[in-house]
C-alpha cells in the first residue's frame, strides 16, 4: 500500500490535470500529434464526384456496380514518457519538488493521450533503467504511469525527506554513485532496443548529465523526441543567507559556501542561465524541441506554448 500522503498527492494531480486536459489541452494535443498515415475503413457505393482512383475494381466486378474504398486517418499514436527519477529531482524549494512537477507534467500528457485513445508507456531512469512499462491504452493505465513517476524509490530512500541540494554551477564531471546518478544516454539506448514502432517521446529531466546529445539525436531519427527541462528557482537564485552547507543529491558530497557574498550569488545565477542556454542550443542543433518548466509555476502554459509553436511550424 502507498502512504496516505502519496495517495492524496496522486488524487490531487489526477483532479487538477483532468480539468486542465478537458479545458485547455483538449484540442492542442490532437492537432499537433497526428497518426502516421491512413488505414482502410470500408467500401461504399460510388457517388458522382468521388475520385475514380479510389474505385475498388474487385468489389465493383463482383457487385456489378462501382464501389470505392474509404480510408480514415490512422490516429492512434504511441506516447513514451522517459522520466528521470534521480536524487536531484527530489529537490524543491517551494510547495512541490521537481519530481512532483515532472509527475504532473507526465499526467497532463498521459491523460491527453488516453483521451485520444493513444497508447502510453513509461521508462523511469537515473544511473540505469529503473522501470519500463510497455505502452497501453486506458485511463487506469495512464494513472498508473503518474503514480510510478511520483512514488518510485520513495520506500527505499527514507532519508529523501531531508532537504537536498545540487551544485548546478560545478563544471567538473561528477562521479556517479551507484543507482544515484543520471545517465540519459543509457535510458535512450534502452528505449531504442525495446520500442521498434515510431513514438512521440518526452524526456523529462533536469539534465544534470553530460554527453547525451548524440543518443537523443539518434533516437530522434526514428522517433519524435521532445526534451522537457525541469528546474527549481533556487537552482538559479540563492538568497542572501550567509554560510550554508549544500549537499550534491547525486553524489552525497558536501560543500560549505558563503551565500552572503554577492559574487557567489551572481556566479550561481550566471552559470544556471548559461547552462539552460547551452542546453537549448545543443538540442536545437540536434533538431530536438525543448520545453522549460519551472517547478514553482504551472506546467500547462509551457505545454500550450510548445503545442502552438509546433503547430505554427507545421502549417508553414
Amino acid at each position: 500500500m502507498l502512504p496516505k500522503e502519496i495517495m492524496r498527492r496522486v488524487r490531487e494531480i489526477q483532479v487538477r490535470t483532468g480539468r486542465q486536459v478537458a479545458d485547455v489541452l483538449a484540442g492542442e494535443y490532437v492537432s499537433v500529434f497526428r497518426g502516421s498515415g491512413i488505414e482502410f475503413d470500408e467500401v461504399r457505393p460510388y457517388i458522382p464526384g468521388d475520385d475514380v482512383r479510389s474505385i475498388d475494381w474487385n468489389v465493383t466486378a463482383r457487385m456489378g456496380e462501382p464501389f470505392v474504398k474509404r480510408y480514415v486517418e490512422e490516429r492512434q499514436l504511441t506516447l513514451m514518457l522517459l522520466a528521470d527519477v534521480s536524487a536531484s529531482l527530489d529537490f524543491g524549494s517551494g510547495s512541490r519538488s521537481k519530481r512532483e512537477c515532472a509527475a504532473e507534467l507526465c499526467a497532463l500528457l498521459a491523460f491527453s493521450a488516453s483521451q485520444n485513445d493513444d497508447k502510453v508507456g513509461l521508462l523511469l531512469f537515473h544511473g540505469g533503467t529503473e522501470r519500463y512499462i510497455p505502452p497501453r491504452k486506458g485511463y487506469k493505465h495512464a494513472l498508473r504511469v503518474v503514480r510510478e513517476v511520483l512514488t518510485h524509490g520513495q520506500e527505499a530512500n527514507d532519508d529523501r525527506t531531508r532537504p537536498r541540494r545540487i551544485w548546478p554551477w560545478s563544471n567538473r564531471r561528477r562521479l556517479r554513485a551507484p543507482r544515484e546518478g543520471t545517465d540519459i544516454d543509457a535510458a535512450v539506448e534502452f528505449l531504442l532496443s525495446v520500442n521498434k514502432r515510431r513514438a512521440v517521446c518526452f524526456v523529462v529531466s533536469d539534465f544534470i548529465d553530460e554527453d547525451f546529445e548524440r543518443a537523443l539525436r539518434s533516437a530522434n531519427r526514428k522517433h519524435d523526441v521532445i526534451a522537457v527541462l525541469v528546474t527549481d528557482p533556487r537552482e538559479q537564485e540563492i538568497p542572501d543567507v550567509g554560510l550554508i552547507s549544500l549537499q550534491d543529491a547525486e553524489t552525497g558530497a558536501m560543500r560549505v559556501v558563503d551565500a552572503g557574498r554577492a559574487a557567489f550569488r551572481d556566479a550561481v545565477d550566471k552559470h544556471s542561465r548559461e547552462r539552460i542556454t547551452a542546453l537549448r542550443m545543443r538540442l536545437l542543433s540536434a533538431g530536438i524541441d525543448l520545453i522549460h518548466v519551472d517547478a514553482s509555476g504551472n506546467v500547462v502554459d509551457p505545454l500550450v506554448r510548445f503545442f502552438r509553436a509546433r503547430e505554427r511550424r507545421a502549417g508553414r
